[in-house]
């Protein structure tokens, strides 16, 4: 038995397939994996990456910039701000962007600098780049 899901973002549909398992990062909640028979949830994502486990054994990572993740009757529905599947970052823009946000972060306690960090890092995340 598997899981529809959806990865939408306000472009586009990103990704519509069916799954195992999906694992991703609430606010406030933490890391929480979706499978077959889970009881109806809605919740509110932070950026992050998320991880899709694939009908055919495959894994599909995504970097999720915000949104909800909604589950009912088997069925994941995923709605962000900005979603990208690893498999399509440009991870020198990505990197370029990480470096950019830090340097802004650490000039001073700048909000937008740290969030911009937090989307960069979870695009390297999930074009399979280890961050520190």
């Amino acid at each position: 038995m598997t899981l529809h899901v959806e990865l939408v973002s306000p472009e586009r549909v990103v990704l519509d397939t069916e799954a195992t398992m999906v694992m991703a990062r609430t606010l406030g909640g933490g890391d929480i994996a979706f499978m077959t028979g889970h009881a109806p949830f809605l919740g509110a994502l932070a950026t992050h990456t998320l991880t899709i486990f694939m009908a055919d054994g495959s894994r599909e990572v995504a970097a999720v910039h915000g949104g909800f993740v909604s589950v009912t009757n088997d069925h994941v529905r995923v709605l962000s701000d900005m979603a990208e599947l690893g498999s399509g970052i440009d991870v020198a823009r990505a990197r370029a962007g990480a470096q950019a946000a830090d340097e802004a972060a650490r000039a001073g306690s700048d909000t937008e600098a740290e969030a911009a960090l937090r989307r960069a890092q979870a695009r390297l995340s999930a074009a399979g780049v280890t961050t520190s």
